[in-house]
Order: C-alpha cells, then sequence, then structure tokens
C-alpha cells in the first residue's frame, strides 16, 4: 500500500477524483433504489403543504412536464440526502491517512456529528419550520383567492429550506475546527460575534425564501448553533 507521505500532488488529485467518481456511482445506485417509490417520496415531500390546503383542493403543474419531472428531482434530492453519509466516509478516507493519531481521535466524531446535525437541520426544517411558514402563508390568503400552488414552485421552496437549514447545522462543527486546529483564537471569535450574528441574518436572507419568517427560523438557530460550538471549543496547544 502506498504511503500518503510519499505520494505526489497528481496522485492525490488521482485518488480525489476516484473518490469522487465513487460518490456519484453511490449517489446514482441510491437513486435507481428510490426510484420505485418516487411517489411515494413526493407524497411526503409535499405533506406539509396538503395538510393546510383546503378541502378539495390540490396543487398543479403549469408546464407539461412537470407531472413527471418535479417527482423525479424530489427523488434524485432525496438520493443525494440519504448519499451523506457515504460522502462523509470518502473524505474521511481521503483526509485520514495525513493525520496524526490524537487528530484521528477527534475528526471521527465530528465527522459523525456533521453527519447528525445535517439530517437534523433537514428535519428540522420539514417538521417545524415549514408548517409554520406554509400555515402563516395560507392563512394570510384573502377569502377572494383560491390557493393552488404550482408544484415546481412548492419543490423550490422546500428543498432551498432542507439543503439551507442541513448546512446552516454544521455551524457548531465549522466553529469547532476553526478554533481547535488554531486557525483562529477562541478570544478573537468572541471579538466577532456582533459581526458573524449579522452575517447569520444576511446568510438566512440569501438562503431561505424571500420572507422574514424563513430567515429568522434560519438566522436564530445559525446564532444558537455558533454559541454552542464556541462553548465546547477549546483553543489549540502549541
Amino acid at each position: 500500500m502506498t504511503d500518503p507521505n510519499d505520494m505526489t500532488f497528481i496522485e492525490h488529485l488521482k485518488e480525489l477524483r476516484a473518490r469522487i467518481i465513487r460518490m456519484f456511482l453511490f449517489a446514482g445506485l441510491i437513486l435507481i433504489c428510490c426510484l420505485p417509490f418516487t411517489n411515494l417520496i413526493y407524497s411526503f415531500i409535499s405533506a406539509p403543504l396538503m395538510e393546510l390546503m383546503p378541502a378539495g383542493s390540490s396543487m398543479i403543474a403549469t408546464e407539461v412536464a412537470s407531472p413527471f419531472l418535479a417527482p423525479l428531482r424530489v427523488t434524485i434530492y432525496s438520493a443525494l440526502i440519504i448519499s451523506v453519509p457515504y460522502f462523509f466516509l470518502e473524505l474521511w478516507g481521503f483526509i485520514s491517512p495525513g493525520l496524526y493519531k490524537k487528530e484521528r481521535a477527534f475528526v471521527g466524531p465530528l465527522i459523525l456529528s456533521s453527519i447528525v446535525l445535517f439530517y437534523t437541520g433537514i428535519a428540522f426544517a420539514y417538521f417545524v419550520v415549514s408548517p409554520i411558514i406554509l400555515s402563516f402563508f395560507m392563512s394570510s390568503a384573502p377569502d377572494s383567492i383560491q390557493v393552488m400552488t404550482d408544484i415546481n414552485k412548492y419543490l423550490d421552496f422546500v428543498l432551498k429550506l432542507f439543503f439551507a437549514f442541513g448546512f446552516a447545522f454544521e455551524i457548531p462543527v465549522a466553529t469547532f475546527l476553526v478554533i481547535t486546529t488554531g486557525l483562529v483564537s477562541k478570544d478573537r471569535i468572541k471579538t466577532l460575534r456582533p459581526y458573524l450574528i449579522i452575517s447569520f441574518f444576511i446568510i438566512g436572507m440569501f438562503l431561505t425564501p424571500p420572507d422574514i419568517f424563513s430567515q429568522l427560523f434560519l438566522a436564530l438557530p445559525m446564532w444558537l448553533l455558533f454559541e454552542i460550538g464556541l462553548f465546547i471549543s477549546k483553543d489549540r496547544k502549541n
């Protein structure tokens, strides 16, 4: 077996390419397994809105191919989400040979935490954020308006929420890594806290649909998770 320390830069790139190819192949395999359940997956994703819509109403498709492409798109994204643990394992396999034994001891649990936090963020978006935001929108509609949401617009809305919250929940891990590796000291991070909090709200504005509620639901958890990451982190000892 080749010693990672003896590998050239080109050999590292080749290994990275091989791992990326395996990631795509794995995601493709998961997609194939999910295809028979496309309608079931679509029903699950659309449930938060369908439960709030008036009796007898439904979502609509404004494009000819939407009835086929919309459920398929949900299935593709679902396959990517399911594949996340494997993606992290490949990442771990790529970086672990270059780490010291002490570093491997905390990077392993860190990757596990990243996976758990990613899925927690998506679950929070699906079970908490989506119903509240959709309920507000539905209740705000005047009586003269019949709510019939386009399926593509709805999918854009929820998928954006899922990935925004999934990645936002990685903030404790990012904070821990930045401080523990010595990239930035804990005291320096504390002095930057006001600017970071503002940045959370700016990120929430760009990553969520254009309404204040979605932005707050993302920015406030990011702030809380940042504080948690700051609390559990310790400066690197020289």
